[in-house]
């Protein structure tokens, strides 16, 4: 299951981290919003039968250079091991902000909150292209495919497929997303749709807990011209790996990926590697 948080959060950046020429993060083509989402998950994986539900309220403004999501989700496994039954119900409670490309993410369990830059956004923020063509550009980049245009709650969306999953996008903005990993089926879609509303700062209210800076840089705001270099180096040094050394390198550090294909570690690294010569320029 982790592997599938992964996938969907990392679908749901690279499509809406876009730039523009204005030298600031502009994430999406549409000024504000406020939209709430409902989540279903079904299948089974190793003997376990998975479902699951949840909520999700996104709240943007500023073309979503400050944005927070308050994800609220319960997930129940049914496991058979020699004849015997046992439940599971895991519980999350997840709060992320943006903040002209800080994140800060929400520990409940411990009551403390992340802060730190990511760097791709950063290198977004410096791009002279256009919001709309770029997000394109990468979900092309990583396999993705425009398969055509349908009306989703009233809003001509953009249907997307990659990674075995179709996304209906409006201005940058994801309305419905259909996943499927590993026999694990994901269907996310917005219930309640606001753009270009006057969105409250207490929307933005983080809880009161300790903020713990993990920052890659001196200043808040930019990453140094070093950990960029650091950052190059290494993208370059994945994209030189091939599919048998990286194949070697992920199992070893993630065992949940020794569950995985070769058809599923191919379609990972390639995406990757397309990911890394984005990265490096090339």
């Amino acid at each position: 299951m982790k592997r599938i948080s992964i996938l969907l959060s990392l679908f749901v950046l690279l499509i809406s981290c876009n730039g523009n020429s204005q030298n600031t993060l502009k994430r999406y083509n549409v000024k504000s919003g406020v939209v709430k989402y409902t989540t279903t998950i079904s299948g089974k994986v190793i003997g376990s039968k998975i479902t699951g539900s949840g909520t999700e309220s996104l709240y943007f403004k500023n073309w979503g250079a400050i944005e927070l999501k308050d994800n609220q989700s319960t997930q129940i496994s049914h496991m058979k091991f020699f004849g015997k039954e046992k439940t599971e119900t895991t519980s999350k409670h997840e709060i992320s902000k943006i903040d002209n490309g800080k994140i800060y993410l929400v520990d409940f369990k411990n009551k403390t909150i992340q802060l730190k830059n990511n760097p791709m956004m950063d290198l977004m923020k410096q791009s002279k292209t256009n919001a709309a063509d770029e997000s394109k550009n990468m979900l092309e980049a990583m396999g993705g495919e425009k398969i055509g245009n349908e009306t989703y709650k009233g809003y001509n969306c953009e249907v997307w497929e990659l990674l075995g999953g179709k996304q209906w996008i409006y201005k940058g903005v994801m309305l419905k997303m259909e996943m499927k990993v590993l026999g694990i089926k994901t269907l996310t879609e917005a219930t309640s749709i606001k753009f270009n509303v006057s969105v409250a700062d207490s929307n933005f209210k983080l809880p009161d807990f300790p903020i713990q800076k993990i920052m890659n840089n001196s200043t808040d705001s930019m990453i140094s011209d070093k950990d960029k270099n650091e950052l190059k180096n290494s993208m370059h040094k994945i994209s030189k790996l091939s599919f048998g050394e990286w194949k070697k390198m992920a199992i070893k550090n993630d065992p949940e990926m020794k569950n995985m294909s070769d058809e599923e570690l191919h379609q990972t690294y390639d995406m990757i590697q397309k990911m890394t010569k984005m990265g490096i320029g090339n």
